[in-house]
């Protein structure tokens, strides 16, 4: 079975919320129900479920299992994917591969995670022990590092992370389920005079968690044809994992992307010029700009400089995360992978209402997978979807 014989037919999304106070399993009872009302495809006819790990849940060993029993499934073939913010596509791509073997013919990728109202962490490995410095808030102290290593070595204008974070909340103002309390203008003036979390890094270059869930359905075009539902096509996946982990002094400013993301394009037949829109992992601004340019939008160390000049809007150049992204809709946990794929599919399906991209051939959505103290990402995650 080829690659384009799997095709995605239907997506739902939660409002985001802070502090909603719901379980993992009421989140996704209720965005299961919304997909099976999106796509009219009768529960008993999915036979195959991916779940991405949740933060609420921790280290529940049988979380996916319990999760199909709650929302009253019998699968032939089921996964959990783990992998920090790369989990939801690749879950997808997990999915489609199962689908193409013929493990199953209907599959649900779904994600629920509520880490603002519960959060069950608790690391083990050598890094928490021996690697990371006394003090260490993980995620915004790492992502400071990096951005203090990038305008050491590059010219970094402030205002290019400043447009990155204003043309995301733009696309919120026009997303119902963006975080209520995101959904307000925001100057670069606001962004400038922000406070600082982890010196250089300001409080609106980061994310805010809250509470969420998304689901997508994925089947072969040929059993989609007979639904008569709308389809996008899976184009490529690729996913560069410990990228130079093994040399004990690798450049932090040298990510996975620098792989995966060429080898995404090429596969798909693309050049960075063709993509109509980039729906990019944006925990922080930061990871935005490095991504751009590892991707090939621009050359290494010039990304204030092609910020500056590009129109990200929704009728723009380069469409960058419409809906707001997770900087300006919210980060629902190991959700917000999600949060973007659902997003490229409402607009390669033409659902996307005011912010609707006018030319909608095809658009690139990527993951980042945990950040380790002094290094990059683990995960890099590029996914290629055509309508």
């Amino acid at each position: 079975m080829a690659v384009d014989d799997i095709v995605i037919v239907g997506y739902s999304e939660l409002p985001n919320s802070f502090r909603s106070l719901r379980s993992v399993y009421d989140l996704a009872g209720e965005v299961f129900s919304d997909l099976l009302q999106y796509t009219g495809v009768e529960r008993d006819a999915i036979d195959g479920f991916c779940t991405t790990a949740s933060l609420s849940e921790g280290r529940h060993l049988f979380y996916t299992s319990d999760l199909a029993e709650v929302l009253g499934l019998s699968l032939d073939w089921f996964q959990t994917t783990n992998i920090g913010g790369s989990s939801v596509i690749s879950g997808v791509a997990a999915t489609a591969a199962a689908l193409r073997c013929g493990q199953c013919e209907i599959a649900v990728v779904l994600s629920a995670d509520a880490p603002s109202s519960a959060l069950n962490l608790k690391f083990s490995s050598y890094r928490t022990q021996f690697l990371e410095t006394v003090g260490i808030r993980r995620p915004p102290d790492a992502f400071g590092l990096l951005l203090r290593a990038y305008e050491t070595r590059y010219e970094l204008d402030p205002r290019a992370l400043g447009k990155i974070a204003i043309v995301q909340r733009e696309g919120a103002l026009l997303n119902d389920n963006a975080l209520p309390k995101l959904r307000r203008p925001l100057t670069e003036r606001e962004y400038l005079e922000g406070r600082l979390v982890a010196d250089p890094l300001r409080m609106l270059d980061s994310v805010m968690f809250c509470d969420g869930g998304n689901a997508i359905m994925l089947t072969t075009k040929r059993r989609a044809r007979t639904f008569g539902s709308k389809m996008v096509r899976i184009a490529s996946y690729s996913e560069r994992t410990g990228h130079r982990s093994a040399e004990a002094m690798s450049d932090v400013l040298d990510t996975g992307f620098s792989v995966a993301g060429p080898k995404a394009l090429r596969r798909a037949g693309l050049t960075p010029n063709k993509v109509s829109m980039l729906q990019a992992y944006d925990d922080f601004t930061i990871a935005v700009l490095l991504q751009l340019e590892q991707l090939g939008f621009c050359d290494r160390g010039s990304g204030s400089n092609y910020v500056l000049a590009t129109d990200f809007s929704a009728k723009g150049d380069l469409p960058l995360n419409t809906g707001g992204g997770q900087l300006s809709a919210g980060q629902p946990g190991l959700a917000a992978g999600g949060l973007i794929l659902v997003e490229a599919i409402r607009q390669l399906f033409g659902e996307a209402g005011a912010r609707q991209i006018p030319s909608r051939t095809n658009a690139v959505v990527t993951g980042i997978g945990a950040i380790p103290y002094a290094g990059n990402w683990l995960t890099s995650s590029v996914m290629v979807l055509e309508s």
